[in-house]
């Protein structure tokens, strides 16, 4: 697809292609809709493996629970230039560009990919704005022996509780969509009681709430972590709230 006299907005999606199928759709039936309400602008979908593995000490849970701007300088700095130069999308699409404009650029991410979404905007707002947070792991498992531990001690447990980074920080320009499942538990967190993943989802969506924030938040009944019925009844109303404003460069 062309964008004719525009760079093209984009969409960062964590944890490789699991969700193309359902932007795709998005994207083939709300951006002809004739409801202003129901709209999307053509944007560009880049979906990033992680590393391997998950949780502490693994190559997933550096890139996507460290509390700093390293996933948005990689992502800004090596992957989006890699697009660019790509030998067969400059083959097929020759005016193929993207925006610079941290509004034309939206981040979405399941479990520790939701809290990376989140910490690519927050800390670095001047190339990302707009956030989807499924299932989102705002608790502690940033690595024990992260640089980052020494500001940030319980990893993105810090953003709604202890040092309530989004109450006590200024506001940032962000458009917020956060998500929790009813049973959002996984088996491996059995032990977790004071980290809960239910109560963080809530705090964290109340702190955005409070702070007067574009911020919509969905709590699901009877579902599970990162559950694909969330995503299948949801995700094109998500996208359309978070694109909502967007005007082409």
């Amino acid at each position: 697809m062309e964008f004719p006299g525009a760079k093209a907005p984009l969409l960062i999606i964590h944890d490789g292609p699991g969700e193309l199928n359902l932007v795709k759709h998005a994207l083939d039936n709300l951006t002809v809709s004739k409801d202003p309400n129901r709209q999307l602008p053509a944007f560009v979908a880049i979906a990033v493996q992680n590393g391997g593995n998950d949780g502490k000490n693994s190559q997933r849970g550096l890139e996507y629970d460290t509390m700093s701007d390293r996933l948005a300088r990689f992502i800004h700095d090596e992957v989006l230039p890699a697009v660019l130069n790509n030998a067969s999308i400059k083959a097929a699409y020759p005016k193929f560009a993207l925006t610079d404009h941290p509004w034309g650029r939206a981040v979405m991410g399941c479990s520790s990919g939701g809290a990376a979404a989140l910490s690519m905007c927050w800390f670095r707002p001047d190339l990302f704005r707009r956030v989807i947070a499924y299932s989102r792991t705002f608790v502690d498992q940033q690595d024990d022996d992260a640089a980052e531990e020494a500001k940030y001690p319980l990893g993105a447990w810090e953003y709604h509780s202890s040092m309530k980074l989004i109450e006590k920080s200024e506001k940032k320009p962000l458009r917020v969509f956060t998500h929790v499942s009813e049973n959002d538990l996984r088996a491996k967190d059995a032990e977790e009681t004071y980290h809960n993943r239910v109560m963080a989802g809530h705090r964290t969506g109340d702190a955005f709430q409070a702070k007067c924030y574009n911020h919509r938040y969905v709590f699901s009944l009877a579902t599970r972590h990162c559950d694909s019925k969330v995503f299948e009844q949801t995700l094109a109303e998500t996208l359309v709230c978070i694109w909502r404003g967007y005007r082409a460069d």
